[in-house]
C-alpha cells in the first residue's frame, strides 16, 4: 500500500471517494446526567470524527433534559453513522440532523446563531475605527478602559469571523466564543421519544 494511502485512524479515510465531505449541525436531546456528555465526546474522538462546534445547556429543567447542538463534517455515509451511533446512546432521548431538515423545509441552513467576547487594544486612530466598526456590527461594547475594548457579538457565524478578521490589524488581543446554537424554522418542536 502507498504511504499516501495508508489509513489514518479516522473514519473519514473509510468514506467513499465519491462523496463529497459536508457540514451538518446535529442537535441531541439527552439526559442531564453526570457523563452523557462524555459519552457522546468519547464516540466522536474513539471513531476519529472531528466536531467544529458543541454546545450543551439544559432546556427543560422538569424532564431534566439537555440539548447537545454539535457541528461537524462528514461524507454523508459518515453523517449517518454518526447520526446511527448516537441514536444507540443509552441517555440519547432524538438525534435531530437540523441541515438535512433545513434542506427539507426549502432552506440551505438551519437558524444558528453564536456568542463571542472579543477584546481589542487601540488607541488613537485604531480604537476609533474599532468602534466605528462593532457599531456596523451591532457589537456591544461591555467593558472598556483608555487602552482596550471587550466586544459582545451575537450572529451566524460567518458574521463572527468576519468581525474577529477586521479587529485583527486593529489589535485583537484575545477571543471567546460559545460555540453554535440553533434550530430550525416552523411550529414544530424538538420531543423527546417516549
Amino acid at each position: 500500500m502507498n504511504a499516501h494511502l495508508q489509513p489514518t485512524g479516522s473514519a473519514y479515510f473509510i468514506a467513499k471517494e465519491t462523496e463529497s465531505v459536508e457540514k451538518h449541525t446535529l442537535s441531541v436531546l439527552v439526559d442531564n446526567e453526570p457523563g452523557t456528555l462524555a459519552r457522546v465526546i468519547g464516540l466522536f474522538s474513539g471513531r476519529g470524527y472531528n466536531i467544529d462546534s458543541l454546545t450543551v445547556s439544559e432546556t427543560e429543567h422538569e424532564k431534566h433534559l439537555s440539548r447537545i447542538t454539535i457541528v461537524t463534517r462528514g461524507t454523508p455515509h459518515v453523517l449517518e453513522q454518526i447520526k446511527h451511533q448516537l441514536e444507540r446512546i443509552v441517555p440519547v432521548h432524538r438525534v435531530n440532523d437540523l441541515t438535512v431538515i433545513a434542506r427539507e423545509l426549502g432552506q440551505e441552513r438551519p437558524l444558528e446563531r453564536e456568542l463571542a467576547l472579543i477584546k481589542v487594544r487601540g488607541t488613537g486612530d485604531a480604537r476609533v475605527e474599532a468602534l466605528r466598526l462593532a457599531e456596523a456590527f451591532h457589537a456591544t461594547v461591555i467593558d472598556a478602559n483608555t487602552e482596550h475594548f471587550i466586544f459582545e457579538i451575537t450572529g451566524r457565524v460567518s458574521k463572527i469571523e468576519q468581525f474577529i478578521a477586521i479587529m485583527g490589524p486593529l489589535g485583537l488581543v484575545e477571543v471567546c466564543r460559545t460555540g453554535v446554537a440553533a434550530m430550525n424554522r416552523g411550529p414544530q418542536g424538538m420531543e423527546a421519544s417516549s
